[in-house]
């Protein structure tokens, strides 16, 4: 069941009014059957792997808690199964056939007569995702911040909930089982914003994101070495906004919906294409998971100890005040190469880890440098420049191989590359009134619709009409033609 249907929205409608209606028991257990069905709609069989993760941490957190401090091997015996559990799934159904076509490729290019024979298997929805929260649940038991679930419902739920089961945002524990758990008072308020940011995140998906869409798959079909290097600009910030938009709609649905039912899933973009650094860029992209990746990976690494975690913040923060016994360099290298490779089975992942971690790196070294140059702490230079190199970042992520990526960076570093055109000129158009659209839809949250929202009746009849527009075009283009580009993921 995808967010972009009507059998989702019908779905949803009889979920809230179940929830307001129930008492607290039966409520929880209608949760955990409607997210069972929510996930079965796709295929059944595989919730079986969703809840072998969730059994796994459930039992082992509780042993964890049981076992004194100061028995330190059997306390890492118990964290070490469920990574064994957790990692060996994502491992098996994700990257197995990754490594053995790779595997191949050594044996042949060395002259060994030896062939390893696999076959792709169906990726589950959202195991990646699932998987980081029942990780991170038991690291946190094992730290000591939380205290084991001792209710499989709370826990199952926990792990299952629909909105964010299939492509997040990447819950805490922490965060959400307290809400589960509560039954809120009901306000009209929950309704109303819910019922906002589901359209928002629909208007998102169906009207800007499926309508690119087709775009991006045209141009990333043609030979590489016809591009220009102006081609090659536009696909970047076409695919850019694309997956910006595709992503952050899901985002928004799955806030809204929990909104429905009194329940905060925190927020996972925050202008992210307005970012005047990398770093800066990491903290507005997909929020959820550079901070469980800071917390749960790039803070280890670097040899911290972690005493809290929290869902704000980017991969780079908590070590300026901080005296790492780590090399900072090697976390933040390893953190982004496995952060890449957790996209997808593939090196231009990888690359793509790696090429952020080059700019957040150089960013740290050049910034004495960049301090004592007026020009480049002009707000608008430095978010040119972290536009610019942020959008080509999409090239190896929507890229069919790295030699493809490579070309296609090579246009954009040759001169002669920038005088001719190969695509529509509406490509052209497109991609920078889309860019128009973000920084115009930016001063408007920010500066425009507060000021707005200060004459009650201007603010009534303003959103009357923008929300009038924006169910219009949602429900003339709501069909699901396609699925949301992080469930590959």
């Amino acid at each position: 069941m995808i967010f972009n249907s009507v059998t989702f929205l019908i779905f949803l409608c009889v979920v809230v009014l179940a929830y307001w209606f129930l008492p607290r028991k039966l409520k929880m257990w209608m949760l955990l059957i409607a997210s069972c069905i929510f996930y079965g709609f796709w295929r059944w069989e595989y919730l079986g792997v969703m809840f072998v993760s969730a059994l796994t941490d459930y039992f082992t957190a509780i042993q964890i808690e049981k076992t004194p401090i100061s028995n330190k091997r059997k306390r890492k015996q118990l964290l070490a199964l469920t990574l064994v559990v957790n990692l060996g799934l994502l491992i098996y159904f994700k990257y197995l056939y990754f490594f053995s076509e790779n595997l191949n490729f050594i044996f042949d290019s060395t002259g060994i007569n030896f062939n390893l024979t696999l076959y792709k298997v169906l990726l589950p929805f959202g195991i990646s995702f699932y998987t980081f929260e029942t990780i991170s649940y038991t690291l946190d038991v094992y730290r000591g911040l939380i205290k084991a679930e001792k209710s499989f419902l709370n826990y199952g739920l926990f792990v299952t909930f629909f909105p964010k089961l299939v492509a997040g945002p990447i819950q805490r524990a922490s965060e959400l089982l307290v809400q589960l758990k509560n039954k809120p008072v009901f306000q009209a308020s929950f309704l109303s914003e819910g019922i906002k940011r589901i359209l928002y995140g629909l208007f998102l998906k169906v009207f800007l994101a499926d309508n690119i869409s087709p775009l991006v798959d045209e141009a990333f079909a043609v030979d590489p070495l016809t591009l220009s290097a102006i081609d090659v600009w536009m696909m970047a910030f076409l695919f850019g906004f694309q997956i910006y938009f595709d992503f952050s709609a899901y985002s928004h649905i799955a806030v809204g919906s929990a909104k429905l039912m009194g329940i905060n899933i925190p927020e996972n973009f925050n202008f992210p294409y307005l970012a005047t650094s990398f770093k800066d860029f990491w903290k507005r992209w997909h929020i959820s998971l550079s901070s469980w990746i800071r917390d749960y990976l790039y803070l280890p690494l670097a040899g911290i100890k972690v005493t809290q975690t929290t869902g704000k913040g980017g991969i780079g923060e908590g070590l300026e005040k901080t005296n790492a016994k780590g090399s900072k360099t090697l976390a933040l290298f390893l953190t982004w190469a496995i952060m890449g490779f957790w996209h997808g089975a593939n090196w231009t992942f990888m690359f793509w880890g790696i090429y952020h971690a080059s700019f957040v790196f150089f960013e740290r070294k050049l910034k004495p440098v960049r301090d004592k140059i007026k020009f480049f702490n002009l707000k608008i230079i430095s978010w040119g420049i972290t536009l610019m190199f942020a959008m080509l970042s999409w090239i190896p992520f929507r890229a069919k191989t790295l030699s493809d990526t490579f070309i296609m960076y090579k246009k954009v570093l040759t001169p002669s590359q920038y005088f001719y055109l190969t695509m529509r000129e509406n490509n052209y158009i497109i991609a920078a009134l889309l860019l128009v659209l973000v920084i115009v839809t930016y001063f408007s949250n920010e500066i425009i619709e507060p000021k707005i929202n200060q004459n009650k009746w201007f603010s009534f009849f303003f959103h009357s009409i923008k929300y009038t527009i924006i169910i219009i075009l949602v429900f003339t283009f709501l069909r699901p033609i396609s699925q949301f580009i992080y469930f590959q993921f």
